[in-house]
């Protein structure tokens, strides 16, 4: 492995710091901070989870986020592992994740005694561009290599989230 700069060396913890504020943003519900990670324009690959691939103003990902989740009682997104790789004002950063979705169990919509929780696990691609404000996001994509639980879970979330943006 070659010797890094002191440039490189804060680049990579910046980056990481970009991808653990994904993370961190969702499970708070900081949506300001979530807002910040992103270039104006982002390309998103979800496909692996059967939603979203494509490009998309990062203020309508953020919007459409914040409805989702506001459907989950709780999530927790653990990233792991990161390969960074800098190529002047763009890198690549490859992340382990796994990811636990909640949803609280109501008496119009019972769920089975387990069937409130959702796990999935694999790896997200991220690439980044440097910007005047620092690093942003511009692509990511999700792979999931596993799962477990209900994966209605998400739908039941997002109908949750639509309701309460309703009230």
């Amino acid at each position: 492995m070659s010797e890094l700069s002191s440039r490189d060396l804060i680049d990579r913890a910046r980056i990481s710091d970009v991808v653990i504020a994904y993370a961190t943003g969702l499970d708070r519900r900081d949506w300001p901070l979530y807002r910040s990670i992103f270039a104006d324009e982002i390309e998103m690959d979800f496909a692996s989870v059967g939603i979203r691939v494509g490009t998309f103003a990062a203020d309508r990902w953020v919007r459409d986020a914040r409805r989702l989740f506001a459907g989950f009682e709780a999530t927790q997104h653990t990233s792991t592992n990161h390969v960074i790789s800098i190529h002047g004002d763009e890198a690549t950063c490859v992340s382990n994740m796994q990811a636990e979705h909640f949803v609280a169990r109501r008496e119009d919509e019972p769920l089975a005694p387990g069937q409130e929780r959702w796990t999935i696990g694999g790896y997200y691609t991220n690439e980044l561009v440097r910007t005047p404000s620092g690093w942003k996001l511009r692509k990511i994509t999700l792979t999931v290599t596993w799962s477990t639980g209900n994966p209605d879970v998400s739908r039941i979330a997002l109908q949750r989230g639509r309701e309460a943006a309703e009230a």
